[in-house]
């Protein structure tokens, strides 16, 4: 996610085939993702690890990341709520999203 923040932008640089500019302009734009920014990409990571190591496939995933964003891990009344949700395991994990 880090690398994307980055990515985006590199783009914003003129164009240059010359090696020291595309070095400087990667440093460059690199250094521009914040602090902040980097704190909440890794905490999403974290809510993404713990629902794949609770068995719940991506789209169940990405709901559960979203729906817990105060949280590095997933709360254990989790699997109800996505009841609730009408996101069943091994059910359809698109519904309601």
């Amino acid at each position: 996610m880090v690398w994307g923040y980055a990515k985006r932008v590199y783009r914003l640089n003129p164009e240059s085939s010359r090696e020291d500019a595309l070095e400087r302009n990667t440093l460059d734009a690199l250094e521009k993702v914040p602090l902040d920014s980097m704190r909440r990409f890794v905490l999403r990571a974290h809510r993404f690890a713990d629902a794949y190591r609770h068995g719940l496939d991506g789209a169940q995933a990405a709901w559960a990341a979203r729906k817990y964003k105060g949280h590095r891990v997933l709360p254990p009344e989790f699997l109800k709520d996505m009841e609730v949700a009408g996101i069943g395991r091994g059910g359809n994990a698109n519904a309601g999203l």
